[in-house]
């Protein structure tokens, strides 16, 4: 097995215990990348994700793995200050978007998921969605050269 694959395996591995822990989709994704990349993001900084869950709470729009999916690439190439550029950000998240929407047919939660909040269709249906979101947005990070692991 090669290093990507072993990667991309474990990454996976590491959203689906998160997820099965009881953390959301967009909780999930980023509390993987902070751990995979061992970043400098505390527990009380991982709260910002918590209200992304289930298309923004349970508005079914935008699916909170690419929610969570943005905030790890802002981790990333987020400005410092104001006089910093937004286009890295800004062009990443965009591409990104592009990925998610064309693996899944769809970005807003309700078309993704359309299964009740709570019930184990939903809850499986999560699962795979995030742990395939956390599979793109390693290779996408991994391609772009946007860190290294370590």
């Amino acid at each position: 097995m090669s290093e990507q694959e072993q990667n991309n395996l474990s990454i996976k591995e590491l959203a689906g215990k998160n997820f099965k822990e009881g953390y959301n989709c967009s909780e999930t994704i980023v509390r993987t990348f902070r751990d995979f990349y061992q970043l400098d993001v505390s527990d009380e900084a991982l709260k910002m994700a918590s209200g992304f869950g289930g298309g923004l709470g349970h508005a079914g729009c935008m699916c909170g793995a690419l929610s969570g999916a943005t905030m790890v690439l802002g981790m990333f190439q987020g400005r410092d200050n104001k006089e910093q550029s937004r286009g890295p950000i800004y062009g990443s998240s965009h591409d990104f978007h592009g990925i998610f929407s064309e693996k899944f047919g769809a970005a807003c939660c309700r078309v993704l998921n359309p299964h009740e909040f709570g019930t184990q269709e939903q809850r499986r249906t999560c699962l795979k969605i995030t742990g395939n979101t956390a599979e793109l947005l390693l290779k996408y990070i991994q391609e772009k050269a946007l860190a290294t692991k370590g």
